[in-house]
C-alpha cells in the first residue's frame, strides 16, 4: 500500500489533469476567433461593406453588411464548409481538431496512471511515473502546436476569407483583423495544468530518491573496519 505522501502527490497530479480536461472541453465548445474584413462588390472599388466571421472548432457564423447586399447572416458547420472549399485551411483545421482529441486521450491516460499509482507501486512499468510523464508531456506539446497551427490558419492560410467567400463569392475582401477567442486561450491553462501534473510527480520522485539516499548513507559512511564485521 502506498504511503499517504505518495497518495496525496499522485492524487494532486490527477486533479490538475482533470481540471485541464474540463478547461479544454469548455474551450473546444467555445468561440475560437472573430475576423472582420472590409468588403466591396467585384464591380466596385469602394469598400463600404463589412464582413465578420466568428469561428469555433465545429460551428461558425457569418455576418455581412453591404457585402454585397444590405445585410445577411448565416450559421454553418465549419468542417462541412471547409470540406467544400478544400485546400490548406481544411487540412490545418482538421489537424487542430485531431491534435485536441489526442490531447484529451493523453490526459485521460495521465489521470488513469496517476490514480493507479495512488493505490499501488508499479514503478518500473509504463504504468508508473514514466507513463504519466509521457502522457502529460504529449498533451502539453500538442496543445502548444495547436496554438501555433490555429493562428497560422487564421492569419496566413486565409481561412476567414475562404469562409466568407463561400457565402458571397462576388466580393473583394481587404484589411482583415482577427481576434482570438476564449476557446483558443483555454489552451494556455490546459498546457500549464498538464505541466503541473508532471511537476507534482517529479517532486514526489525527487523526495523519495533523496529519502532512499539518506537511508543508505549510514552504511556508505561506516568505517571499513566496522563493515568487515
Amino acid at each position: 500500500m502506498p504511503s499517504l505522501v505518495k497518495i496525496l502527490y499522485f492524487f494532486a497530479s490527477a486533479s490538475f489533469t482533470a481540471s485541464a480536461v474540463a478547461l479544454l472541453g469548455f474551450g473546444m465548445s467555445a468561440q475560437w476567433s472573430v475576423s472582420t474584413m472590409l468588403c466591396s462588390p467585384k464591380t466596385s472599388d469602394q469598400f463600404n461593406g463589412t464582413a465578420e466571421i466568428a469561428v469555433g472548432l465545429f460551428k461558425g457564423k457569418s455576418e455581412r453588411s453591404y457585402c454585397p447586399y444590405i445585410g445577411s447572416s448565416e450559421s454553418f458547420t465549419v468542417l462541412t464548409v471547409l470540406g467544400g472549399i478544400k485546400g490548406v485551411s481544411l487540412i490545418l483545421h482538421a489537424l487542430v481538431i485531431t491534435m485536441l482529441a489526442l490531447c484529451l486521450l493523453c490526459s485521460a491516460g495521465s489521470i488513469i496512471i496517476a490514480l493507479y499509482n495512488s493505490v499501488s507501486n508499479p514503478y518500473e512499468t509504463y504504468m508508473g511515473p514514466i507513463g504519466l510523464y509521457a502522457c502529460s508531456s504529449v498533451s502539453a506539446c500538442l496543445s502548444f502546436l495547436v496554438l501555433i497551427l490555429y493562428v497560422v490558419n487564421v492569419q496566413v492560410a486565409t481561412m476567414p476569407e475562404d469562409l466568407v467567400l463561400e457565402f458571397a463569392s462576388d466580393v473583394n475582401l481587404i484589411d482583415k483583423t482577427s481576434l482570438m477567442g476564449v476557446g483558443y486561450f483555454m489552451l494556455v491553462p490546459y498546457m500549464v495544468l498538464s505541466l503541473l501534473a508532471i511537476t507534482m510527480v517529479f517532486l514526489y520522485e525527487h523526495a523519495a530518491y533523496t529519502h532512499r539516499r539518506e537511508q543508505q548513507r549510514p552504511t556508505e559512511d561506516a568505517p571499513k573496519e566496522i563493515m568487515m564485521y
